[in-house]
């Protein structure tokens, strides 16, 4: 796997003195199995090149690089961590699958993270690895750092953390569920089905049609969200079950969630089958999309896991 290009000595002159009151982003490329992945570093406040804490900060399903990982990359480096983001292969910048794009599949975002953790060890400026993962990519996080040397801790943001008990109460039951794997099927005979991925409550053909944070202008429906789903995803997603590997899952962990927020019994299944103890937060009253952009919400997840962190 090719090392990521550190930082040179002109560019850390550029983001020292003066320049450095604010935080810095630059972009880079990464790769993973031989496709681009969109990246970016977020530089904290007079950031000098001095080897530094970084944490590598993934999304929720859809999502890119610009959305909740930009959010919550920009708290950490606010206090005093590096940052990481990137668009997994077949969404947003980066490249395409094998099958096509805009398709959420569990293993392919795996092995993104994993390639990810590879170079940025790779980099001068960074000490220790962290990650972080936000609704669905908290499984691909805690799948892709188990048994990771070069990961020192995780954090999870709202995270979406499913069995299959779990996708059958959400999708409809058994029914529903093989119901989906039958759209999956046809959209793969079709070479694929892309749809809408948001629209407003109650649109039809569309994954999310609940209006909300993807829909609206001003929150996650950006220029850069791809705003699609591909059926031909669905039985990659129905299928991934990340609360099966818990027992084996072996890093510090701190948790920041609500009962009002998605699936929280997903939560309370893995931490009780984890070897180890995990850190909770559990706030009142925020839900799924308030984890993304609320202000308050935001601040109190990135506290909780930016000290988890630090401390690990």
């Amino acid at each position: 796997m090719p090392r990521a290009t550190a930082l040179t000595s002109a560019a850390v002159l550029m983001l020292s003195g003066p320049a450095m009151a604010e935080i810095t982003t630059r972009t880079m490329e990464l790769t993973s199995h031989g496709e681009s992945l969109a990246t970016t570093l977020y530089l904290p406040s007079g950031f000098d090149g001095t080897a530094t804490d970084a944490v590598i900060v993934t999304g929720a399903w859809t999502s890119v690089e610009e959305q909740m990982p930009a959010t919550y990359a920009r708290e950490m480096a606010e206090r005093g961590l590096i940052a990481v983001t990137f668009d997994f292969r077949g969404w947003g910048k980066s490249g395409d699958l094998p099958d096509g794009r805009f398709i959420e599949d569990p293993a392919a975002k795996i092995a993104d993270i994993r390639a990810v953790i590879e170079q940025v060890a790779g980099l001068p400026e960074v000490a220790a690895i962290h990650g972080l993962g936000i609704c669905a990519s908290a499984g691909y996080m805690v799948d892709a750092t188990r048994g990771n040397a070069q990961i020192a801790s995780v954090g999870l943001v709202a995270p979406w953390l499913q069995d299959r008990g779990i996708v059958e109460a959400v999708y409809g039951g058994r029914a529903g569920v093989e119901s989906l794997m039958q759209v999956a099927a046809e959209a793969e005979t079709q070479g694929g089905q892309v749809i809408p991925a948001a629209g407003p409550e109650g649109a039809e053909g569309v994954l999310m049609p609940i209006g909300g944070y993807y829909y609206e202008a001003d929150r996650g429906a950006i220029p850069a969200y791809d705003n699609a789903w591909n059926n031909a995803g669905w039985d990659d997603w129905l299928s991934y079950h990340p609360v099966d590997g818990a027992a084996s899952f072996d890093k510090p962990l701190t948790v920041v969630h609500s009962d009002a927020a998605a699936i929280p019994q997903g939560v309370r299944a893995f931490v009780a089958a984890m070897p180890g103890e995990a850190t909770e937060r559990w706030l009142t009253d925020v839900t799924q999309f308030d984890f993304y952009d609320r202000p308050d919400a935001v601040t109190e997840a990135a506290d909780a896991v930016a000290a988890h962190f630090q401390a690990n």
